[in-house]
Order: C-alpha cells, then sequence, then structure tokens
C-alpha cells in the first residue's frame, strides 16, 4: 500500500471516472451480448473474417482483429474487446495530459467526451471498424508525442518515430481514412530541429506495412493498390452538381453525368453510390473494377477542376453537419438509426454472404460465433442504455468549442497541439472531401479534438512555441515597438507603446 498508495491518489478521481464509464458499457454489454449490428459494412467484416483476403471496396484489416478471436466463436468477446479499446483511448488521453503538467481535473474533464458520450459508447458496440481505427491512431500519436510533452520537451526520438508509423499504418489497413495522415504526421515531425530523421523513420516504418498490403492486393485483384473504391465515392461525392457542359469530358465519360431530374433530388452521396439505376453501375457490371475506378476518378477530378465552387460548397456543408445541434437523419433516417441502441433484435437480411463460400450474411455469422441468437436485446439494460445515449453525448455546438480551444492551443502552445488538431481536422474533413458525412466518421475525430483543446491550459514549453505557435510569437514580438528612432520596424517617435528605450 506504502508502494501503491501515492499514485492511486494522484489519479483516483481518473480512476472513479475509468470505473464509472466500465460500469457503463459492462450494462451494455448485458443489454445486447451479441453485439450491434451496421447493415452491410458488419456482414462485410465477418465474411472476411472467415476468409481472409484484400477486397476491392475496403481494405481488410479488422476483419484481421475478428479472424484473430475467431477460435473463441464469440460475439460476445468482440464488443467486450472493442470497449476495452474505447477505455483504453481515454487512458492514453488521460496520461498524455498529465504528461503535459495539466492537474488532474482538468485531464479527467478533457477525458470525460470519450469516456461517457453515448454514442462514443454504441459505436464501440457495433461489429465495426471504428474503434479499432481510433484506438490504434491514439495509440500512434501517443507514441509520437510522449517525449514533446515531457518535462524536457524533447523532440521524437527515431524509435518513438518508428512505432508510431508502424500504427497509424495499421490504422490505415483497418481504414482507408487514416491515408492522409502517413504523409501529413512526417511533415509535422519536420516542426522539431532536426526532426527530418524523426520523419525519414516515420516514413519508413509506415511504408512497410502499406506496401506489404499493396502488394497482396495485387496478388489477388491484380492492381497494385490498397482498395479500387476511390473512385465510385469521389464520383458520388460530384454527380450531384457535375455539369457536362462544364466539365466537358471526353467522350468515354459523357454518359457519367447525372440527369438533371435526379440531380435535383440532391440524393446523398452515401445513398446515391448504392443506386442500381445510377450511370456507373448500368455501365459497369462492378464499379470496383481497376478500369471503371480509373475512370470515374478521372471524371470526378475534371468536374472538381471545372467546378471547385460547387465542390467546395457541398464538403462545408457537411462539416457543418458536424457541429449542427441536433443529429439530422442523414444519409436516410434508417442509417442514422443504426447509431442507436435498438429495443429489439435485429432482422437479417437473405442475401448473399461476404465469405465467397456462398451462403447468406447470416450464415457467416452462425458460422463465427457459437453464441445462440446473433442479435440479443435484454430488458431493463436496454431500455436504460437507450434513455442514456439520448440525454447524455456531445453537441455538435460543444463539439465546435472544443476545435476552437485546440486552434488556440495550436497558435499559442506549440507544436504538439498543431499535431493533435491536424489529426483532427484531417479525420474530419478527408472522408467528407472523398466521399460523404457519416456521423460515425466524427467519433475518431474527439479525442484528438479533446486532446489539442486541453492542451491550451498547459504549462507553455520552455523553449516556446513553435510551428503555428511562431506566427504567435512573430505577432506578438512585432507588436512591441520602441519610442526609439532607428530601431528595426518601429514606429514614429512618442507614438507607440514603449518597451524600453
Amino acid at each position: 500500500m506504502s508502494r501503491w498508495g501515492p499514485p492511486l491518489r494522484r489519479h483516483a478521481l481518473f480512476l472513479v471516472a475509468l470505473a464509472g464509464a466500465a460500469v457503463l458499457r459492462w450494462t451494455a454489454l448485458r443489454a445486447y451480448p451479441s453485439g450491434l449490428w451496421f447493415t452491410g459494412d458488419s456482414y462485410f467484416y465477418i465474411g472476411h473474417a472467415l476468409n481472409p483476403r484484400p477486397s476491392p471496396t475496403r481494405t481488410t484489416g479488422y476483419s484481421m482483429l475478428l479472424w484473430l478471436l475467431r477460435p473463441a466463436h464469440s460475439l460476445y468477446l468482440v464488443v467486450f474487446v472493442q470497449h476495452v479499446l474505447g477505455l483504453a483511448v481515454a487512458v492514453m488521453l488521460y496520461a498524455l495530459l498529465r504528461r503535459a503538467r495539466l492537474p488532474g481535473w482538468a485531464a479527467v474533464a478533457a477525458s470525460l467526451p470519450v469516456l461517457y458520450d453515448g454514442y462514443q459508447v454504441q459505436l464501440e458496440h457495433l461489429v465495426m471498424s471504428e474503434t479499432l481505427f481510433t484506438f490504434l491512431l491514439v495509440a500512434g500519436v501517443t507514441v509520437l508525442l510522449w517525449r514533446p510533452l515531457g518535462p524536457d520537451r524533447a523532440r521524437p526520438g527515431w524509435k518513438q518515430a518508428v512505432a508510431a508509423g508502424a500504427l497509424i499504418s495499421a490504422a490505415t489497413l483497418v481504414r482507408s481514412a487514416g491515408a492522409p495522415l502517413v504523409p501529413l504526421l512526417p511533415l509535422g515531425l519536420l516542426l522539431w530541429r532536426g526532426g527530418w530523421r524523426s520523419a525519414l523513420a516515420f516514413g519508413t516504418a509506415a511504408a512497410v506495412p502499406l506496401l506489404s498490403y499493396a502488394f497482396w492486393f495485387q496478388q489477388a485483384n491484380g492492381t497494385f493498390a490498397l482498395t479500387t473504391s476511390d473512385g465510385i465515392f469521389l464520383w458520388g461525392r460530384t454527380a450531384n452538381w457535375a455539369s457536362c457542359a462544364k466539365i466537358r469530358p471526353p467522350a468515354d465519360e459523357r454518359d457519367l453525368c447525372l440527369p438533371a431530374d435526379v440531380q435535383a433530388k440532391r440524393i446523398p452521396p452515401g445513398r446515391l453510390d448504392w443506386i442500381s439505376t445510377i450511370p456507373p453501375r448500368r455501365r459497369w457490371r462492378f464499379v470496383a473494377a481497376p478500369e471503371a475506378n480509373r475512370t470515374l476518378r478521372d471524371f470526378a477530378l475534371r468536374a472538381i477542376l471545372a467546378q471547385p465552387r460547387a465542390y467546395a460548397t457541398d464538403v462545408v456543408r457537411g462539416i457543418g453537419y458536424t457541429f449542427e445541434n441536433r443529429r439530422r437523419p442523414y444519409p436516410n433516417g434508417t442509417t442514422e438509426m443504426l447509431y442507436h441502441f435498438r429495443d429489439r433484435p435485429q432482422i437479417f437480411p437473405g442475401g448473399r454472404g461476404w465469405s465467397g463460400r456462398g451462403g447468406t450474411a447470416l450464415g457467416d455469422i452462425l458460422a463465427y460465433t457459437d453464441d445462440g441468437a446473433p442479435s440479443r436485446v435484454n430488458e431493463p439494460e436496454a431500455r436504460r442504455m437507450i434513455a442514456y445515449q439520448r440525454n447524455v453525448h456531445l453537441p455538435g455546438p460543444a463539439l465546435a468549442a472544443v476545435f476552437a480551444l485546440g486552434a488556440v492551443a495550436a497558435l499559442r502552445r506549440g507544436r504538439a497541439p498543431l499535431v493533435a488538431l491536424g489529426t483532427a481536422v484531417t479525420l474530419l474533413v478527408f472522408p467528407i472531401a472523398t466521399a460523404d458525412f457519416d456521423y460515425r466518421y466524427v467519433m475518431p475525430v474527439l479525442p484528438f479534438a479533446c486532446l489539442a483543446a486541453a492542451l491550451v491550459f498547459a504549462p507553455r514549453n520552455g523553449d516556446g512555441p513553435g510551428g503555428a505557435g511562431a506566427v504567435h510569437r512573430w505577432i506578438a514580438h512585432r507588436a512591441r515597438v520602441s519610442r526609439w528612432w532607428g530601431s528595426p520596424g518601429s514606429r514614429r517617435r512618442a507614438t507607440g507603446p514603449a518597451s524600453g528605450p
């Protein structure tokens, strides 16, 4: 007790908060012991766990986790592990903030949205990739910022950069939305003096898993890539406003413009991409085939270059949905309801499964688990979780305030908040810019936004701000003018505030 007493007292407030969050997740496990299902995507991941292989439509890193857990034949174990990963994200966030010398109450307050947001807990309970994706990203950034936030404020070493690069590339193989962080984080490392060594180490470590997966993908699908579905998603992003009269595409792309009557309906890209009568699906049997993907990507890029204002308006509108006070039924009510705890078991489709061995999605699930019914709802716990999610979550305007604090921290507190905020902004904007807005894309943003915002209250680095903080330092320096003529940048005598002769 004499050994562990002081640390326990020092972190007592966080341990209480962590215990409460664990009880909350235990209630969710009792309410839905077989987890929750996201139509289509969950079935895809289970099918590829039964028969691991690279897919043209999504990276399959999450299926590798399901494959590792398959010997237990338990969906309960899957969601249990995901809740543990969700708690681990909060632990890493708290540890980083305490290392940055924030008081315990402030570090706990910053971790509360990750611990207690009802939508965050529900997403951890879905058989979906977001929880593993978020955990790997937060682990990578934690390794990267551990030394800079420490007492000596040292730059990340090459060993830390190697570990971070491996974790970020692993996250990219779970969800390709992590791809832009692979080049952007090394640019952040260059903000530190002598950081080129760490940037090189990060890039090398990140390249190895990605190139290995791309070679595997080439063996299976004949193309060196991670997926071949970016074309159809980017086409959907542009289809509602793309005008062939303005784009003037080549002859083999003219049939990809939507008819005016369909454009007038403004169908969200998240729905439009899957409608069987859209031009790409009429033209190609498989829209993720390499040739179709190249043509669709080329058409979408032409549309963006020809109509940049329309594209920017769509992206800004999608970002705005993130910060609204109420959630809208987007891309439709059926999809948005999948992000809520349910009051009755789910019904599974009779269509084909994703294992590549015939059968249905339900057949794949039953082959994976021995837990019995793959969708169970137990009362009164389910009713409690439904009421909890309805009343306890971070509203959009509060998230906007968190981002605003993060921006202040990036300007005033230097490199580490800039890395955290840059990660949050990238994770928010990239999926919206390349596909469409979806509420589950917001959840991985939350830990990084909270980290950046909390660092505004951290003591200033001993060597002063750097990176974006250099802008603040330059402005502050230029504002301190002298009364004496001849000083560089000084105003005329007796017209400005004095900083000393």
